[in-house]
Order: C-alpha cells, then sequence, then structure tokens
C-alpha cells in the first residue's frame, strides 16, 4: 500500500511539473517581429529621426527596387515642404534589417556618368567652344548675389583662360520662395534667347548686374527698357512671356535640377562632377585644369566624347 501510495505522489509531482514547464514555454509573450526599412512606416520613422524632418516635412517613399548594389534594394525618398523638396537615394538590404547611405561608383565607368546622362543641355545657352572636352553646366538664379559671382568669373576669366577646351550652358533655377522675380527674369531670358541666341548673354549681364535696382513690381519696366535699346521685336517678347510654352521650359529646367538633387544655386557640374556653392574663380580654374588633364587619356566626358550624346553642341534656335 505503501508502495503504491509513492508512485500517486510521484505521478503528482511529474504531472505538476510538465504544467510548470508548459506554462513558462506557452504562456510566454512571442517576441516582437523584428522591424523591417522595407515597411515604409517603419522606414519614415527611422529617417525622421536620423535627419531631424520635424512633422511638417511630408516624407514620400518609393516603392523599392533593385539597384547597383549587391543584396540591396533602392529606395527614393523625397521630403517636402511647401514648394522646397529635396530627394535622398537609399539602399535597403533585403532582410529589411539595414540601410545604406552611401554613394556606389562603377569603376569601369567615370564616376559621374549617371549625373551626365541627366543633364540635357539641348537648347540651352551656350558659351565656349563646341566639342571642348570640359563641360560646365550651370543652375542659377537671376536674383541670387553668389550666383552673380560666379556669373562674374564665367564671363570674364572662363573664355580668357581657356579659349578652346571648356563649353559652359547655361540652366535656370529660379528659387521663387525666396526671390520673387527669379522667375520672371527666366522666362525672359528664354525669350530673348528664343528670339536672338546671341543676346541671351547680354540679358545675362545686364540682370546680374542690375540686381539692386531691379524689384518684383519694377522688373517689367526695366527689362522693357533694356529691350529697346537691343533691337529686339518687344511684341513678340511680351507674347513669349506670357506664352505657358516658355514657362514650361523653365519648370523643366527646375525639374532637371531637383533630379540631380541640387537645392541651392549656384550649382556646377563639371563634365558631372557636382559643386554647389560660389567657387572663387583660383579655385575654378584649378577643378578646371585637372579635369582636362584627366580628359587627355580618359577621353569618358566632355563633348568630345562621343558617348555622351546628352552633352552635344547646341544649334542656334
Amino acid at each position: 500500500m505503501a508502495h503504491r501510495s509513492c508512485n500517486v505522489r510521484g505521478f503528482v509531482t511529474r504531472f505538476l511539473f510538465l504544467l510548470v514547464c508548459a506554462f513558462v514555454v506557452f504562456g510566454q509573450a512571442p517576441p516582437p517581429a523584428a522591424k523591417s526599412a522595407l515597411d515604409k512606416k517603419t522606414l519614415e520613422a527611422y529617417l525622421r529621426h536620423l535627419l531631424l524632418y520635424p512633422p511638417h516635412v511630408n516624407l514620400a517613399i518609393a516603392d523599392p527596387k533593385p539597384g547597383d548594389v549587391p543584396g540591396f534594394f533602392e529606395v527614393s525618398v523625397r521630403a517636402s515642404a511647401g514648394n522646397a523638396s529635396e530627394d535622398r537615394l537609399f539602399y535597403v538590404s533585403r532582410d529589411g534589417s539595414k540601410i545604406l547611405d552611401a554613394k556606389v561608383y562603377d569603376v569601369s565607368k567615370n564616376p559621374f556618368e549617371k549625373d551626365i546622362q541627366k543633364l540635357n543641355t539641348a537648347g540651352a545657352p551656350a558659351l565656349g567652344t563646341p566639342g571642348a572636352p570640359v563641360v560646365i553646366v550651370v543652375f542659377s538664379d537671376f536674383e541670387c548675389g553668389y550666383c552673380a559671382q560666379e556669373a562674374k568669373s564665367l564671363r570674364t576669366e572662363l573664355v580668357k583662360a581657356f579659349p578652346t577646351q571648356v563649353r559652359v550652358y547655361f540652366k535656370d533655377m529660379p528659387i521663387q520662395q525666396i526671390h520673387p522675380w527669379a522667375k520672371p527674369a527666366a522666362i525672359a531670358g528664354r525669350c530673348v534667347f528664343n528670339q536672338k541666341p546671341e543676346a541671351f548673354w547680354d540679358f545675362h549681364d545686364w540682370a546680374f548686374q542690375k540686381q539692386g535696382e531691379i524689384k518684383q513690381e519694377n522688373f517689367s519696366q526695366l527689362f522693357s527698357a533694356w529691350v529697346k535699346d537691343k533691337g529686339l521685336d518687344t511684341a513678340k517678347l511680351d507674347s513669349c512671356r506670357l506664352d505657358a510654352a516658355t514657362e514650361a521650359v523653365i519648370n523643366r529646367s527646375i525639374a532637371e535640377a531637383r533630379s540631380l538633387g541640387v537645392n541651392s544655386t549656384p550649382t556646377l557640374f563639371i563634365n558631372g562632377r557636382k559643386i554647389a556653392g560660389y567657387v572663387p574663380w583660383e579655385n575654378l580654374k584649378q577643378i578646371i585644369d585637372l579635369e582636362i588633364g584627366y580628359q587627355a587619356t580618359a577621353k569618358n566626358a566632355g563633348e568630345a566624347c562621343c558617348a555622351l550624346p546628352s552633352l552635344s553642341p547646341v544649334k542656334p534656335q
């Protein structure tokens, strides 16, 4: 009888032990799901904290797509507030656990090839020698003080120092939020170029020189006076300035700048190399000299390079 009682107690003990183990194993809460940057809400929250984006800044996150980095997707992010915006590219690992903020280069190609392919110089005002080994694309704003300084360097120093080696293209990037007459000036400049391409550079110099006098209220009056001195057709210019198609050309230039990550003026692309902000002539000349030397053997940029049709010479319209 005692032996039977011991067996009962042993059975009860084992049963209670198994019950406790089952409670420990099955009663615990499941571990939290791993966060993934492939989830747009997760990525947005992470980037807001990382880059200090306040709540009023809208973040538009594109769908992941295959990229140049093995094991990673490319994810484009646009931050915008009002008329201001910036585009950034991130790489997200395929399991969503890692974010890479980096530039990726292919050593077999020009490091600036992607931006060179985005630059569209067809129909843009040009200065310098067609077919030059170095191409400079300038995104500028007629109301920007630093743009005026850069313009003066390019107009007074560039052709003297590099009579045959450099071609410059002017692209409009009016920053309307802080420069109210910059876009009307860009439209006027485009109309001058359409009517008489060589007169554009006279307008270019005049607008930058008159920055201190020009205001949104008097731009049309001052422009009309300048036009009369140049012998241009005022009626055609007035019609062109009111034509939505002219503004659309400026808007495409702005969109192109945004696609290249241009957020300030002046911004220069020297054979695709992006340089934001005013560059003193001594420094700019050094960069151009280095690029001329490099292209003597590389021949992978500039108008002389047949593989870059987007930088072909402009024919006057």
